[in-house]
C-alpha cells in the first residue's frame, strides 16, 4: 500500500486520523494507538508536543516518513519495532532483531519478585541472575527497585548482549549490571539469592500458529521451547540449583498450562512451592516459584 501522496501537505491531526483509518482497515486493533505513536515518532514529539502541533502540516519529508510506517505496521511489523524501543516497568528499552519486544505478562514475573523481596522482613536479594536476559528488561526492573542489589545477565546472542548492555548504560545500571554470553546460565559459578527467567516455552509446532508479529518478528530462539515447550526450564532449573545460595529463589515465567509442569521440575530438582503461582491480569498463572531449602 502506498500512502505517501494520503500524508503529503496534511495536517498533523488529519494525517493522524487518516493513518488511523489505514490502520483500521488493515485489520490492526490497536489503529488508534498505533498512529498517535507513529506520528509522535515521525515529529520528535510526545504525545502533549503532538497535540499542540496538530494544526501545522506535515513537510514531505515527514509524509514520506509517516508514509513509511504505515505500509511497515499494515505489513504486520509491531510498532515496537518500527520505534526500535518499548517500555516496562516504567523503563524505556531499546529493542534489537535478537531480543524480543517486552510484554506486560513478563511484569508478572518482576511484582512476584518484589512481592517476595517485601516479605522477607526487608531482607532483599542481593544478588541476582537473569538468564536469557534479551533486551535486560527483567533484570533491568528488578535493579530499578532494589538500589542495594547487583545482577547478571545472559544470553547466547551477542546481539541480545550488546542491547542489554545498552539499556543498562543509559539507565544508570552498568555499575550494577553485568552481561555474559553463554547457554542459559552455564559460565556462571558462585552463589545468587534470585534466578530470574522468561524462557522460549513456546513448543515448536505451535509457532506457525502464533500472532504474525510474534511469529515473524520476534527471533524464533526465544520462542521455541522444544518439543512440549519445557526445554528450557529442564535446564534452567537444574543450574538454579547449582548457583543459588540456601533459600533462594527461581522464578520463571510460564506460557497457558505449563505452571504445573514447571513446579514438577522444580520439586524434581529439590527447589519447593513456597506460593502458587503468581497470575497475569488474564488470569492466567504466569510467574512460578520454586526455593532452595535453606541449610
Amino acid at each position: 500500500m502506498h500512502v505517501t501522496d494520503r500524508f503529503d501537505g496534511q495536517t498533523v491531526e488529519d494525517a493522524r486520523r487518516a493513518l488511523t483509518s489505514h490502520l483500521k482497515s488493515g485489520g490492526i486493533a490497536s489503529a488508534e494507538l498505533d498512529a498517535r505513536l507513529l506520528v509522535g515518532e515521525v515529529l520528535g514529539l510526545d504525545l502533549t508536543g503532538t497535540i499542540r502541533a496538530a494544526g501545522r502540516r506535515l513537510t514531505p519529508e515527514e509524509a514520506h516518513r509517516l508514509a513509511g510506517f504505515a505500509e511497515r505496521r499494515l505489513a504486520g511489523e509491531p510498532v515496537a519495532r518500527i520505534l526500535g524501543v518499548k517500555e516496562f516497568w516504567g523503563l524505556s528499552l531499546q529493542l534489537s532483531p535478537a531480543t524480543l519486544v517486552p510484554r506486560p505478562d513478563t511484569e508478572t514475573v518482576v511484582e512476584f519478585a518484589l512481592e517476595l523481596g517485601r516479605s522477607e522482613h526487608g531482607n532483599q536479594p542481593r544478588r541476582i541472575i537473569d538468564v536469557g536476559t534479551g533486551s535486560g528488561a527483567i533484570l533491568l526492573a528488578l535493579l530499578s527497585e532494589w538500589r542495594e542489589a547487583t545482577g547478571v545477565g545472559t544470553d547466547i546472542s551477542p546481539m541480545a548482549l550488546q542491547t542489554a548492555q545498552g539499556n543498562a548504560r543509559r539507565l544508570g545500571f552498568a555499575s550494577r549490571a553485568a552481561f555474559v554470553a553463554c547457554n542459559y546460565a552455564a559460565a556462571l559459578s558462585g552463589t545468587f539469592d534470585l534466578v530470574v527467567s522468561n524462557p522460549p516455552y513456546i513448543r515448536s509446532a505451535d509457532i506457525a500458529e502464533l500472532d504474525r508479529e510474534v511469529r515473524e518478528y520476534d527471533p524464533r530462539g526465544a520462542l521455541d521451547g522444544g518439543a512440549d515447550g519445557l526445554d528450557a526450564y529442564r535446564q534452567i532449573v537444574v543450574e538454579s540449583d547449582r548457583l543459588l545460595a540456601p533459600g533462594g529463589i527461581l522464578i520463571v515465567e510460564a506460557g497457558c498450562g505449563q505452571s504445573v509442569p514447571i513446579s514438577q521440575l522444580m520439586a524434581a530438582a529439590g527447589l519447593m512451592p513456597q506460593r502458587a503461582p503468581k497470575a497475569d491480569l488474564a488470569g492466567i498463572p504466569r510467574a512460578v516459584l520454586g526455593r532452595k531449602p535453606s541449610q
